[in-house]
């Protein structure tokens, strides 16, 4: 058997299972039950172990929260494994234990392997782990797209390929694009930008300010303005220390030091504390001879021109038209001219910039328009074989002249790529558009599946579609929710056999009302409630024997102990294995 298998899966407060186990096996098993009986309750958990939405819903009424635990034996070194081991998940003895836990509030937590992992992570797994297939998988096949990604995925190589260098051809486009047309749309205020840009640097150069003159400018001005005043303190502070020639009568401060310096000479000596105090008063008048001096230079250089101030004040004035558009201070407004020019150089570059995306816009249609003309060709190819692989199994599925086809066609649109010599619309997958067609006997005219098809052929039509890609595209476990909706009789007993044929290959989970498929299952559960409406651990439990004669005949006439029931039971059943017995 390929890949792994789902041995066993645990659900506590889930709709109406209150605490089951439901025990699975390599091959075909059937989940079967009365109607509301929580059938569905098996694919519904196993849905939520694979990373399925948390409906709080699903959670049995009067319990905090619904638990779904799931055993799954995975082959070492697969994808899976790898995976899991990367988040730190840990197997034991290759078995792989999942749990998922959801709220009555609607919070959900995910575990793999006993270390908590992001609900993501399970869904990345279900893809090698798990098929799962219900009624809205069937009615999913109905949309163009799924039916798209269905020819491509039986494809393989042959398209993936050609798709991962397409989508990274068209990303790049529609980034092109989204330039292009903002640089072109906005032409008209990129250009007022660009003028607005040059006015103001025009006027930046035309005053030339330089790094921190505004601030030696504001000195010199205040310096300037009070020259008068300064230079009669200065006067006055020198006469103060060096004394006034017109009043050689005045004591100065420096002629004072000078006299206490000489009183204390004569007596240094004696005390090296006064030597010292000596010194001091010494060093003090050698800087009072200092000062006085700079105070003479700077009386005699103060220029008190007015003609210099106000030069200076028409410069601030200069200086201040800039700081009041551009920047707080001369550093800002520098600062916003740097700038200014970088931007107004991209500004003017636009014309290139446009030359340059236009030619790249144009080499990415042409490339665009080869890489989508070469995946219609694979998938025209590919539309042949695929048609006639899904044929050759509806003909194992009681539908021996029905014919399945491929339509590959594309919409003509001026602004796309071209295909096949003509101009046709396009999208991130390629210019294809592929539908699948039915023709159900002969003489029938082929017809889209979603008008052509009845309930019970979209049946069998889902289910030889996967069949023929457990042939190419294989996964360890298929699960059906009432695959057999719409069919009976003959045609049951055909999808039974074909289930069970694929159920060589791998394990087969089918929830099914039909006794024509339960019939031809190598395990048959069955999903009973209590009196009280709930399902318990007894309430899932694997029918052998007697018992399993006993569901068949409650399957086949609603009547457990009908003889005739029993009969047809017994006859189903026994065909079934001797159509399983190796010729």
């Amino acid at each position: 058997m390929v890949g792994g298998v789902l041995e066993e899966m645990r659900i506590r407060s889930l709709g109406v299972i209150d605490d089951a186990v439901v025990e699975l096996s390599p091959g075909f098993t059937a989940v079967t039950g009365e109607t509301g009986a929580g059938k569905t309750m098996v694919v519904t958990s196993l849905g939520l172990l694979l990373g399925g939405r948390a409906d709080p819903a699903l959670v049995r009424i009067g319990a905090k929260n619904a638990v779904v635990e799931g055993r799954i034996a995975v082959p070492p070194a697969s994808a899976a494994v790898l995976r899991a081991e990367e988040a730190g998940a840990e197997l034991e003895d290759g078995v792989l234990l999942i749990s998922r836990t959801v709220s009555a509030e609607g919070r959900s937590r995910a575990h793999l392997g006993g270390r908590s992992v992001p609900v993501g992570l399970l869904a990345e797994l279900a893809d090698d782990l798990v098929a799962v297939h219900g009624q809205t998988d069937q009615q999913g096949l109905l949309k163009l797209s799924r039916q798209r990604q269905a020819l491509d995925r039986y494809a393989g190589d042959a398209v993936t390929g050609l798709l991962a260098k397409y989508a990274g051809a068209y990303r790049r486009l529609r980034a092109v694009v989204v330039e292009l047309d903002e640089i072109t749309t906005r032409a008209r205020e990129r250009a007022q930008e660009a003028d607005l840009l040059r006015y103001g640097l025009d006027e930046v150069a035309a005053v030339e300010p330089r790094p921190g003159e505004d601030v030696e400018l504001s000195a010199e001005a205040e310096r300037l303005g009070h020259a008068e005043a300064l230079a009669s303190a200065a006067t006055a502070a020198h006469a103060a220390l060096a004394g006034n020639p017109e009043d050689p009568e005045g004591i100065d401060a420096a002629t004072l030091v000078a006299g206490a310096q000489r009183a204390l000479e004569a007596v240094r000596s004696h005390d090296p504390a006064l030597a010292s105090l000596t010194d001091r008063i010494g060093e003090i008048g050698i800087l009072l001879g200092d000062v006085a001096g700079e105070l003479a230079g700077y009386a005699d250089d103060l220029d008190a021109d007015p003609l210099r101030l106000a030069a200076v004040e028409e410069r601030r004035a200069a200086l201040t038209v800039l700081t009041r558009k551009y920047g707080e201070d001369i550093a800002a407004v520098l600062a916003w001219a740097e700038r200014s020019a970088a931007r107004l150089t991209e500004l003017d570059g636009d014309d290139d910039r446009i030359g340059e995306l236009t030619a790249e816009r144009d080499a990415l249609r042409g490339e665009l328009s080869g890489l989508a003309q070469a995946l219609t060709d694979a998938r025209t190819e590919t539309a042949e074989r695929f048609a006639a692989a899904v044929t050759a199994e509806l003909a194992s599925l009681a539908m021996p002249h029905a014919r399945v086809s491929f339509e590959i066609r594309q919409t003509e649109d001026p602004e796309g790529v071209e295909v096949g010599g003509r101009t046709v619309a396009y999208g991130p997958s390629g210019a294809d558009e592929v539908e699948l067609l039915l023709a159900p006997h002969p003489g029938a005219p082929a017809r889209p599946i979603a008008k052509g098809a009845s309930g019970g052929e979209l049946s069998r039509v889902m289910l030889a579609v996967e069949v023929v890609f457990a042939g190419t595209d294989p996964v360890p476990t298929y699960l059906f929710d009432e695959v057999d909706a719409g069919v009976g009789g003959k045609a049951a007993v055909e999808i039974g056999r074909r289930l069970a044929k694929l159920a060589k290959t791998a394990q087969v989970v089918v929830v099914t009302h039909l006794p024509q498929v339960a019939a031809f299952a190598d395990r048959q559960l069955l999903v009973e409630k209590t009196s009280d409406g709930s399902v318990t651990r007894s309430g899932v439990k694997v029918l052998e024997g007697e018992e399993r004669v006993r569901e068949l005949s409650r399957m086949l006439a609603g009547q457990e102990d009908s003889e005739t029931a029993r009969a047809h039971a017994e006859e189903l059943l026994a065909t079934a294995r001797a159509d399983k017995q190796p010729l």
